[in-house]
């Protein structure tokens, strides 16, 4: 009896790469980005591009890699420059991980009256800031501060009972609840009901404000 042939390790295909792959995708992704918002089909492109409708389907799946010369027709049928169809690859993407109780403790308004809050990650670059906070009441206190600031605002309670404020409504709290609103209004906590009380608080705005 024949002895079966092991099997191999996957390998690469011969001049390919991970990071080449990628780059397709991106070329990809861009190409049928522009394409669709001119409203146009993969043959009317292709068709102004110079080439085939398959070959244009190949590309928008990121399966084959373009010739440059093929990348220059593509830019000038979409009416956009070269390096516009490379902007998803060259785009900066960030990942913040914090592990568990490690988040870092900062000072914001409210922490004198007992609010401690800890930055869970944040987000460098791109045209909207989003700060995660983990936001923790140990004690009762009689002054509570009312916020209000540009953006919006997500709250995800963990731990406790709080009745929150914003603007002229209260809401009571419990674990699981949650609430979204425009953080342009006042708001805040109002009554400390159950303590300890831990909630998430998602809040987003454009950077420009």
């Amino acid at each position: 009896m024949d002895k079966k042939t092991p099997a191999l390790p996957y390998q690469e295909p011969h001049g390919t790469s991970r990071q080449g792959n990628l780059l397709e995708a991106a070329i990809g992704r861009e190409v049928r980005h522009f394409r669709e918002k001119l409203g146009i089909t993969i043959a009317e492109l292709a068709s102004s591009a110079g080439i085939s409708a398959g070959m244009l389907s190949k590309i928008e799946n990121g399966a084959t890699s373009p010739s440059l010369t093929t990348l220059q027709a593509l830019g000038k049928a979409l009416q956009v420059p070269v390096t516009a169809l490379f902007r998803g690859f060259e785009e900066t993407r960030d990942a913040s991980f914090v592990k568990a109780g490690q988040g870092l403790t900062i000072e914001r308004r409210g922490t004198r009256a007992g609010h401690q809050y800890q930055l869970l990650g944040h987000s460098p670059h791109g045209p909207v800031m989003v700060e995660p906070y983990l936001i923790s009441l140990t004690h009762q206190s009689d002054v509570f501060p009312t916020f209000q600031h540009a953006g919006l605002e997500f709250l995800y309670m963990l731990e406790g009972n709080v009745v929150y404020r914003h603007g002229d409504k209260t809401y009571d709290m419990f674990p699981g609840d949650s609430l979204f609103f425009d953080a342009d209004v006042p708001h805040g906590p109002e009554e400390l009901r159950e303590l300890p009380i831990r909630y998430l608080s998602v809040i987003s705005y454009r950077r420009e404000e």
